[in-house]
């Protein structure tokens, strides 16, 4: 069996800050030679290094070989072209422009859904001739949710405004990203740069150090508040010691340093935290070697699936992650680690004030993904009582570690991973074997709102729960501690403040609430005007991420 893949950067040397993307597509491209059984590898790139240099930085048996980025002849041969971004429309047209549609199967992979060109470019494969056996691998079942419904909306649209009947969709499988489990759990027994990090961050024996690895973006990755805020909680329950160590690199620079550093001086003041350069191989190491628990609590759509915390298991380290799109899908709950709820607000005309703006290049990506963001809660009482269990029993650290390593062992280690991708190969080759005909869609004027909708509707599967009017609501500290905790919010929480409810509406909510608790939502809105409502209910997920209002799960559904 041969492959053929489309890249038009090898990926030979990862950038300064690199993506988690490029990251995964090296692994998954180095993983295909050595460990997928194929006979051949040709890359279809704009890159021309010397093929000894490909071959000796891939390794592997399989024969390489090198072509430009246009030349798709080789994946005549292999039958199918993979291509590690999730835009088939351009390929598809290539294919059956110059081959006949039925030449070979794309297939692309799925790395994030938020931005809303990437949503856009996706949705052209409804009008461009993407066919049943070809396929966007999801790498969640929230991800191939989300997806389906956005291609839904945009046939429906299709349908309404030309007619005809449906086009044919690539096919949605779920697999995840893998990664190199015997390097991790090489460096994870590395006693010597154990020993070196604890006793450089100045770590007794008996104190828990937690690590968070991978970009120090509030607005593309996590606002870390909701982190700072349960390790302190933690640290006042359980009787060791905890330190906390986010090894990684801040696209914003020091702007963005000091934000965290704020943010953690006001929200963790008990337990030291500690910035590194996780850009340093020689500090994950050690990190990797050094940590008792590994701490993930991301609440941004940017985030699909989420390598980290499967490089946490594969290395034996106990999880606490948030209930969060892809983190659902690689984590069992009580199992390798704890999953965290999360909450979303319902779909609010702020959400479509985000998306028109951004369409009009009015707002950045990184503020329309971190307006999101700053509005999806994390349930830090959970995540304290999480860091606190693991924090004071070492035995449960060991036992979820040690599931956690097995989990990565059976399910995301590079050669399964390889595996299933090869077999996915297969199953589409078969189905465009025994397809009969083509019935390729017309294609039409694309217009973008289909794909352009409001991210807090878009991204509500991403969630535990969304905030609905039966939704349960009562403040989770002391009146006067509630007031302290508003009072000494940081700079990082005051971030897209202009969407939810003004200050006076959040004190006045609280004051109602302090009232009425528990209450239901739609009774605590109900001496509010109805057309504060949406910036209301923002403002209660955002008084509830900044850990002043707990929400019941029997209230909140889906």
């Amino acid at each position: 069996m041969r492959l053929a893949i489309h890249a038009p950067s090898l990926g030979l040397a990862l950038p300064g800050q690199p993506f988690g993307k490029d990251v995964a597509n090296r692994g998954l491209y180095t993983a295909l030679v050595q460990h997928g059984g194929f006979e051949s590898v040709a890359f279809l790139s704009a890159e021309q290094p010397p093929l000894a240099t490909l071959q000796a930085q891939l390794g592997g048996s399989a024969t390489l070989s090198l072509s430009a980025l246009t030349d798709t002849t080789a994946a005549v041969t292999a039958g199918t072209l993979l291509r590690g971004q999730p835009y088939l429309a351009e390929l598809a047209w290539a294919r059956g422009h110059q081959h006949g549609h039925q030449a070979y199967s794309l297939v692309g992979m799925i790395h994030t859904l938020a931005p809303p060109t990437v949503r856009e470019l996706m949705g052209a494969a409804l009008i461009a001739p993407v066919q049943p056996w070809d396929a966007l691998i999801c790498t969640s079942p929230a991800v191939r949710s989300c997806l389906e419904g956005l291609f839904d909306r945009w046939q429906e649209h299709l349908l309404q405004r030309f007619g005809g009947s449906r086009c044919p969709r690539p096919q949605l499988p779920v697999l995840p990203l893998g990664v190199d489990q015997g390097q991790l759990l090489e460096q994870r027994a590395d006693q010597g740069s154990r020993r070196f990090l604890r006793q450089h961050l100045g770590l007794a024996e008996q104190d828990v150090l937690v690590l968070w690895l991978g970009r120090l973006s509030f607005f593309e990755k996590a606002y870390p508040q909701g982190m700072f805020l349960a390790l302190q909680q933690a640290a006042q329950r359980c009787g060791r010691r905890l330190q906390f160590a986010m090894a990684g690199w801040f696209p914003g620079g020091e702007t963005d340093h000091a934000l965290y550093r704020e943010a953690a001086k006001r929200h963790a003041p008990d337990v030291p935290v500690h910035f590194l350069d996780g850009k340093n191989p020689q500090v994950v190491r050690c990190c990797w070697a050094a940590a008792d628990l590994f701490l993930s609590l991301v609440d941004n759509p940017q985030e699909t699936f989420g390598l980290a915390p499967v490089e946490a298991m594969a290395a034996g380290l106990p999880v606490v992650v948030s209930d969060w799109d892809g983190y659902r899908y690689t984590v069992n709950d009580g199992v390798e680690g704890f999953r965290i709820p999360t909450l979303l607000p319902p779909g609010a005309r702020q959400g479509q004030d985000l998306a028109s703006l951004h369409d009009h290049n009015l707002l950045s990506y990184q503020d329309y993904v971190g307006a999101v963001a700053q509005h999806v809660a994390v349930d830090t009482q959970a995540a304290a009582v999480a860091i606190a269990r693991l924090a004071e029993d070492p035995d449960l650290r060991q036992r979820m570690g040690e599931a956690g390593r097995l989990a990565v062992q059976q399910r995301f280690d590079w050669p399964v991973i390889a595996h299933e991708q090869r077999q996915l190969y297969s199953e589409l080759a078969e189905r465009r074997r025994s397809a009969t005909s083509v019935d390729v869609a017309a294609a039409g004027p694309r217009a973008p709102h289909p794909l352009r909708a409001d991210p807090f509707a878009d991204f509500a599967g991403f969630a535990s729960a969304t905030l609905q009017p039966a939704t349960e609501l009562r403040l989770a500290l002391p009146w006067p501690l509630l007031l302290e905790r508003l009072q000494a919010a940081a700079g990082l929480d005051r971030f897209h403040g202009h969407l939810h409810a003004s200050d006076p509406e959040v004190l006045g909510l609280l004051e109602r609430l302090r009232q009425l608790q528990p209450c239901a939502c739609s009774t605590l809105l109900e001496a509010f005007p109805l057309e504060r409502h949406d910036c209301l209910r923002l403002g209660i997920t955002w008084l509830a991420k900044m850990g002043c209002i707990h929400w019941s799960p029997s209230g909140a559904r889906r």
